[in-house]
């Protein structure tokens, strides 16, 4: 997967804006005004970091060299996931966005899961 990839992967998703709230090169994905993914769009080798279950983050680490604590991040709730080595097979690229997604989303007001179900009605 590319950077190309993961944008048309990541961006589509209902609720979400791509946002560069710290500088011109880190590209911020939100659901609903919540950060659930970003990556640095000007690095060599394409790494994304994502929220995940505490729990899975560890087993992941544990599994998959390319998948380290979250640089910058909380490290207990988010991974950074190193893409642009090839060592991942996409559909768990894929599956980790989705995680990251869903967790963000269940994190969500009421007021804004509302929200966010009007907007999956309509797409």
């Amino acid at each position: 997967m590319d950077l190309d990839g993961l944008i048309a992967y990541t961006s589509p998703k209902t609720g979400v804006e791509e946002t560069f709230p710290f500088d011109e090169k880190t590209l911020v994905w939100k659901v609903m005004g919540k950060m659930f993914a970003l990556s640095n769009i000007t690095e060599e080798v394409l790494r994304v970091n994502l929220k995940c279950d505490p729990e899975r983050a560890l087993e992941l680490r544990e599994e998959h060299s390319e998948i380290i604590p979250g640089w910058h991040m909380n490290k207990k709730h988010w991974n950074t996931v190193i893409i642009g080595e090839g060592g991942l097979e996409q559909s768990l690229i894929l599956s980790l966005i989705d995680h990251s997604y869903e967790l963000v989303v269940k994190s969500l007001t009421k007021a804004k899961k509302e929200e966010l179900a009007e907007l999956q009605k309509n797409t």
